[in-house]
């Protein structure tokens, strides 16, 4: 146990403080109470007159009072007293959900801040009937850990263990997992176990141990897994999030940034943890490693992976940009068919970013381990106006790509609002006080001054400012949308092509598709029961594929200019389509 927790003779604390000799926690301004030290720097006691709804900081030798590094609770912000919080307390209504197997996830992102106009989890609650009609199973929602200012992409977390006071208390999130499983929804929770935000860090005033010495990834200082008590905090902190807020799945930020050379790896001690309460975790990795979703002993354990492959190939395709990571894609019908034929296109050969090779291969795990997406958080809101792919591509484009991703055999992810093209922006944002809030500015503008030509002095200087509270406003979701006739016609796009893949691509493992190109244009012909299924996409526009006489006809479309006569299925403009022919 981590923090405090009240039972009935008051509440009792502990905490990992291996620098410091004494300790006390002060309560309500009031009361001091003495914590007993043992011999690897855990302090303990009970303060018998506490109970749940206490503020408490624990006192230094130097009399400098700190919040708790493991608090649950910041009701005054992260470099406020930490709330006794009574998890016990709430009462989890009865029903009987179960998290759907992997195969079954169809994953919604979402930030919470920017997801309703008001920006909580209350409000969120009142969306979940939304999602559960659209046909997704699963609400993602970007990380919670309460972070410095009032609002945040999630990333800078510091306070690992407690929701941020931004979204609402503790019950609050309760209320609204509770909510989502009502609505037969799984939760997944992304976490930052990477490093730790700018703003409120503490834990270097509690130990020395808890960083690598002279040691960082491109966030902030890398964290030190070789120590027992550092694993501890974070194989606890996802049993925490299971057991008192009954999160079903975890999305691992950028797991090629954690180092651990101990075995068995956090990872495999993480997903482990999480598969014996019943749940699932999905990483964020750069590296293409097949070991990385792979099961124990070979195998590190995680479950899924974000496949980005997928997603860079199809923006190279439709928008020719070449910024970045964009440099090492080419966007060719050849590279769009080895990706989805495989899951990663980089499988062992040379990326050019890197100049050596990246990956391994990755055909023989199951499509639903990779994760494809055509927009996340990161694609939309690390560009410098925050442009989804519908402001950058034409109408047809967007569909085809739309009902691409619902229809392969690997998990679909949508990004929140993507399913009715949303007209809203999403942005780079934070409220970080004085030289923190800065420096941010500074360094958002220098990322992009870097890529030079290829957004312009009239982009960067209408970039806007993480630091400017309209830059997180302009973020937010236009719900009225949802009921205007262009954003209206995407949305039902999207609830047919998910209702499809529910109803009809119920074979998805491999053995049971294939795919081919002919041409410029992609197909997957799944075995589907009673009639034959074929989903046909070209992304460029123009293209033709020759079919034989099994009574095909178009099912499915994401527009209307492709015709199929005379064998021949032909296309005006990028469109995807299905075709259904056969009797079996």
């Amino acid at each position: 146990m981590q923090g405090a927790k009240p039972q009935q003779d008051g509440v009792h604390y502990r905490v990992w403080a291996p620098l410091h000799k004494a300790l006390y926690v002060v309560v309500n301004d009031k009361r001091e109470v003495a914590l007993t030290r043992d011999t690897e720097g855990i302090f303990s006691g009970a303060d018998v007159d506490g109970k749940a709804g206490d503020l408490y900081r624990f006192k230094l030798p130097d009399g400098k009072t700190l919040p708790d590094p493991g608090t649950h609770f910041q009701p005054d912000g992260v470099h406020g007293s930490s709330e006794v919080i009574d998890h016990g307390a709430f009462r989890w209504p009865q029903n009987d959900f179960k998290a759907p197997p992997l195969r079954e996830l169809v994953i919604y992102e979402c930030h919470v801040g920017t997801f309703t106009p008001e920006g909580t989890f209350a409000a969120t609650i009142a969306r979940l009937r939304y999602l559960q009609e659209l046909g997704v199973t699963a609400i993602q929602i970007m990380p919670v850990a309460d972070f410095g200012g009032r609002w945040n992409w999630g990333y800078d977390g510091v306070c690992l263990y407690a929701p941020t006071r931004n979204y609402g208390r503790p019950d609050d999130m309760k209320r609204f997992v509770a909510a989502a499983h009502e609505a037969g929804l799984a939760v997944i929770l992304d976490v930052v176990y990477n490093h730790f935000g700018p703003d409120g860090n503490y834990w270097e005033s509690y130990s020395d141990e808890f960083f690598i010495k002279g040691d960082a990834n491109i966030w902030g200082k890398t964290i030190n897994f070789a120590s027992r008590h550092v694993r501890e905090f974070f194989i606890n902190n996802v049993a925490h999030w299971m057991e008192h807020y009954h999160i079903d799945g975890f999305r691992l930020d950028a797991t090629h940034a954690i180092v651990d050379k101990s075995e068995p790896h956090i990872l495999t001690e993480i997903a482990e943890v999480v598969r014996r309460r019943g749940g699932f975790t999905i990483a964020e990795d750069e590296r293409n490693l097949a070991k990385l979703i792979s099961s124990p002993p070979d195998g590190i354990g995680i479950d899924a992976a974000w496949a980005d492959d997928f997603h860079h190939v199809l923006k190279v395709a439709l928008t020719n940009e070449r910024f970045a990571h964009f440099r090492s894609y080419e966007g060719t019908p050849k590279e769009l068919i080895e990706t989805v034929e495989n899951g990663w296109l980089f499988r062992g050969h040379i990326y050019p970013q890197w100049k050596k090779p990246r990956g391994t291969e990755c055909a023989h795990l199951a499509p639903e381990k990779f994760v494809y997406c055509i927009s996340n958080h990161d694609q939309v809101g690390n560009r410098p106006l925050g442009e989804r792919l519908n402001h950058l591509v034409s109408p047809e484009a967007y569909a085809a790509a739309s009902v691409l991703l619902c229809l392969l055999p690997y998990t679909p992810m949508l990004w929140m609002g993507e399913e009715w093209a949303a007209s809203s922006r999403f942005c780079f944002f934070t409220d970080h006080d004085g030289q923190i809030g800065r420096n941010v500015s500074k360094g958002r503008l220098k990322e992009f001054q870097h890529y030079g030509a290829e957004f312009g002095e009239d982009v960067l200087r209408r970039m806007p400012d993480p630091q400017d509270p309209n830059t997180f406003y302009n973020s937010k979701l236009d719900w009225s949308e949802v009921d205007q006739a262009e954003h209206r016609r995407v949305l039902d796009l999207y609830k047919r092509c998910l209702k499809f893949r529910r109803e009809a691509l119920i074979r998805r493992e491999r053995g049971n598709w294939k795919a081919y190109l002919h041409g410029q244009v992609l197909e997957v012909a799944y075995d589907t029961p009673k009639r034959l299924t074929r989903v046909v996409c070209d992304l460029y526009g123009g293209g033709e594929i020759k079919i034989d006489d099994r009574n095909w006809r178009i099912e499915l479309a994401s527009g209307n200019s492709a015709s199929l006569s005379n064998n021949r299925l032909k296309f005006g403009k990028p469109e995807t389509v299905v075709l259904r022919g056969g009797v079996r």
